[in-house]
């Protein structure tokens, strides 16, 4: 009877809606361990009131918008579908250029030698594209998830989980930048640990983030949860390792 329950929930959790970029529902179901570095305060740093700049993959906005700088030198990409709508919903209005895009297709509608500072915080790029449409001098930020992000919880779901994007390190990003021309300023690496305090919590996140927890379901996987339930009853808590670096270079 247990299990059955424990399934249901489980499958609810995992259909609950997701929007924009924002995980506030599992605000104290979980816990980030807080990185090294500050990603808005580097930001601000270099941030100019009178600079153009562009904030690739913004989600709904959510972020951009903490950073209070002038709407009318603000432009934004966003390629998920659901996203675009909340950008044209919600930024436009204030004056953000809103660019929806592809994968393929993330820049080239962009006019070249354009932005002051490109930021990019867990977005896919192409240096190439970024390089274009800095102006000389522009600076580029960008905080990424690693190649090795969460590898521990999706091998314990998928005894088969590969690395999906075995480029996505400190070292190969850094020189693919390099390479292209940039000047690289900074460069820091870091691998927090993250807290799930109920099996909700992991059920919900996992369906979301399909890139890492490849074919997940409950339904599929519902044995591994039968043991989280047994490891989260023992320490309160189940563990992952998460994988960030953080990149500042010069055009």
């Amino acid at each position: 009877m247990y299990n059955n329950e424990l399934k249901k929930y489980l499958i609810k959790e995992e259909e609950h809606t997701f929007k924009g970029w924002d995980f506030s529902y599992l605000n104290n179901r979980w816990e980030n361990e807080i990185l090294p570095w500050d990603y808005k305060k580097i930001l601000l740093k270099y941030l100019n009131p009178t600079d153009t700049l562009l904030d690739m993959g913004t989600g709904g906005g959510e972020f951009l918008l903490t950073l209070n700088h002038p709407h009318q030198l603000t432009s934004v990409t966003e390629a998920y579908e659901p996203n675009i709508k909340l950008c044209q919903e919600i930024l436009a209005p204030k004056g953000i250029k809103v660019y929806p895009i592809t994968e393929n297709n993330q820049l080239t509608n962009i006019p070249s030698n354009h932005f002051d500072m490109v930021v990019n915080r867990h977005e896919s790029y192409d240096e190439n594209e970024v390089y274009r449409v800095l102006k000389k001098g522009g600076i580029f930020i960008t905080q990424q998830i690693g190649a090795f992000n969460n590898k521990d919880l999706a091998t314990f779901f998928d005894d088969n989980h590969t690395d999906q994007f075995p480029e996505m390190t400190l070292e190969k990003s850094v020189q693919r930048l390099i390479n292209k021309g940039f000047k690289v300023i900074d460069q820091q690496e870091y691998y927090p640990k993250i807290k799930f305090f109920d099996l909700g919590a992991i059920a919900y996140f996992a369906k979301i983030i399909s890139w890492e927890f490849i074919d997940f379901s409950v339904e599929r996987h519902f044995d591994k949860f039968i043991d989280l339930d047994k490891r989260i009853k023992e320490v309160g808590y189940i563990e992952s390792t998460e994988h960030r670096f953080l990149i500042i270079s010069k055009k």
